[in-house]
């Protein structure tokens, strides 16, 4: 990727707008921060409130791309590789639904992984798509699913044009939230040689393709639609994300007809810049944005491997994955006999350490531009600590028990939007064994749904559920957040 024009068009009207003595009769209410609420300026400052601005002439309006929005917009594209990007004010979540929706119309099928993110299957409610689902396989100790294959998405096209049908789009979360990346060079010629687009929920993967060790973008693996949370190891604000488009298998309207459905009519300018000033900051350090994030990261696994009873996950453990993303830690802890929700818990409260991906047996760590090497030190002293606080045996590691969340066994009674919209009723967690589930059911993080409307509840299933929420996981998507009962599908 060239060096691209480090000038944020967007971040320079805004601060040139905000300057302005104007005298204002809009929205919103705090009048350019004149009636900010004390309370929060007092922590983000009355400069912000100045600068959230309602869509101007000068600014530009998101849902007719014009002025310094096209011109951020543009700029974005040049430097992610893209013909088209939009800029996304309700995450990356809102570019999964529009790249779905723009592909799949009610009753077309959608090939995509059962562990895709809770975003995918909302996906699937609103589009009326008909989900088929690729099953990822896991990995011994660690329990975290594997790659998605090309022999994978082959066979599932082939099962649907065994039965006279054909996938309206192919759906691959690469790299996921531990940083595995799918082969998706070989998917994409899959896919195109069957005319059908490849969507990509790159959330994780925006920094990729930035330096000679990280892995290939999606876009320069030939996806048509690439979704990208450019707030995680990019730099804007929560929230703000980019949906980029490559080739010419999508229809450009229709993506942009679902975008203006579901995204806000008020726009954030303080999220839209940020996406300009993220693009910017990382146009002028391209030669070296990401030298010390590896750098730091290559060091921590080469001192994380030598505390004893500490597991690290490494690329050979995912023989079917071209690359992993060198910037995740996933560190277990089972050897110590300690949970990785308990782990994490003791490292916050003596250290101050927070784990983006807490899970039953391990925790996930992400490094980014603005990890410093004191923190890093303060991590691996903390895990030091633990080791020698709860040493290595056999014993500890039987304590740590694990129900492994795969998807082999899915029974799919109604498609998800039929049973989004079917009738429920409440029943006790035990006794929906057996019945339709009638609400997505997600521990939270990862986001991956366990449970999703329309499939049959098993036994394997509600004691994962209960397990992890014993363990301290958050439940998201439960009408009973105790899991004491869940809604099922049918009348009373």
């Amino acid at each position: 990727m060239s060096q691209q024009n480090g000038v944020p068009p967007l971040v320079t009207a805004l601060k040139s707008s905000a300057l302005k003595n104007a005298a204002s009769f809009q929205f919103p209410g705090h009048n350019r921060g004149h009636a900010a609420p004390a309370s929060l300026s007092e922590v983000i400052g009355r400069t912000a409130f100045a600068h959230d601005l309602p869509m101007l002439p000068e600014l530009g309006n998101l849902f007719c791309s014009h002025g310094p929005i096209l011109e951020a917009q543009v700029e974005a594209a040049k430097l992610f590789g893209s013909s088209q990007t939009w800029f996304l004010v309700g995450g990356t979540t809102s570019g999964i639904h529009a790249a779905i929706m723009a592909t799949c119309s009610p009753g077309e099928f959608l090939i995509l992984p059962r562990n895709s993110h809770i975003s995918a299957i909302s996906a699937l409610v609103l589009s009326g798509a008909v989900p088929k689902y690729i099953t990822p396989s896991s990995v011994n100790h660690w329990h975290i699913a594997s790659a998605v294959t090309p022999a994978q998405v082959l066979k599932a096209m082939e099962e649907l044009e065994m039965e006279g049908k054909k996938a309206a789009a192919v759906f691959i979360t690469s790299p996921t939230y531990h940083g595995i990346c799918s082969n998706l060079s070989r998917i994409s010629e899959l896919c195109h040689s069957r005319k059908i687009p490849l969507i990509v929920d790159e959330a994780h993967g925006a920094h990729f393709g930035f330096h000679s060790k990280l892995p290939k973008s999606a876009l320069q693996q030939g996806a048509d639609l690439v979704v990208q949370s450019t707030h995680k190891v990019l730099c804007s604000l929560t929230q703000s994300s980019m949906l980029h488009m490559s080739g010419n298998i999508v229809d450009k309207e229709r993506v942009c007809r679902c975008l203006r459905t579901l995204q806000t009519t008020s726009p954030s300018f303080l999220l839209l810049a940020s996406l300009d000033a993220a693009r910017a900051q990382l146009s002028e350090n391209l030669d070296i944005a990401f030298n010390q994030a590896i750098a730091l990261a290559d060091e921590a696994k080469c001192e994380l491997k030598q505390i004893p009873g500490i597991s690290l996950l490494e690329n050979t453990s995912f023989p079917a994955s071209p690359a992993v993303d060198p910037l995740r830690l996933t560190v277990g802890f089972w050897n110590l006999g300690l949970s990785g929700y308990e782990a994490d818990g003791i490292l916050y409260k003596d250290d101050e350490v927070i784990g983006e991906l807490v899970e039953s047996t391990c925790i996930t760590y992400v490094l980014n531009l603005g990890t410093s090497r004191e923190h890093v030190e303060r991590l691996l002293l903390g895990i030091k600590r633990l080791a020698e606080t709860y040493g290595s045996n056999e014993e500890a590691e039987k304590k740590v028990v694990n129900v492994d969340a795969t998807f082999d066994d899915i029974s799919m009674s109604l498609i998800p939007r039929d049973a989004f919209f079917a009738s429920k009723r409440k029943v006790g967690i035990r006794e929906s064994i057996g019945e339709v589930a009638g609400e997505l059911i997600s521990p939270y993080p990862p986001g991956i749904p366990v449970l999703i409307p329309g499939e049959v509840i098993t036994e394997k299933v509600v004691d994962y559920l209960l397990h992890v929420r014993s363990k301290g996981a958050q439940i998201n998507g439960a009408s009973d957040s105790s899991l004491s009962s869940i809604l099922v599908c049918g009348k009373l």
